[in-house]
């Protein structure tokens, strides 16, 4: 009975935690460098939308991520690209998205 108990407050704690509705994400003490450019030919069809490339941050150093050609999801057109943007005295990563 307790072995129950224990599980049902764990998993509840659990899924609290995901309706926090908290930041989750990537951060970095140092500006990013700046972006680069992209050259890329034409879509590789009809349809496809150019998601550009951007620095992503991991085991302290920034590494480029290129860009690349996807599919929008149905009822989305446009991808609105990810940025760092400075937060609480190092900088955060904002994840790109559609709309």
């Amino acid at each position: 009975m307790k072995r129950a108990i224990l599980t049902a407050l764990m998993a509840g704690a659990f899924v609290m935690t995901g309706c926090a509705g908290g930041y989750v994400g990537y951060y970095a003490p140092l500006p990013p460098p700046p972006l680069r450019v992209e050259v890329y030919g034409p879509p590789p069809g009809p349809g496809y939308v150019w998601m550009n490339g951007y620095w992503g941050y991991n085991a302290g150093a920034y590494a480029w991520v290129g860009g690349r050609w996807m599919l929008p999801p149905p009822g989305r057109r446009v991808w609105v690209a990810g940025r760092w943007a400075p937060y609480g005295g190092r900088y955060r990563w904002r994840p790109g998205h559609w709309r």
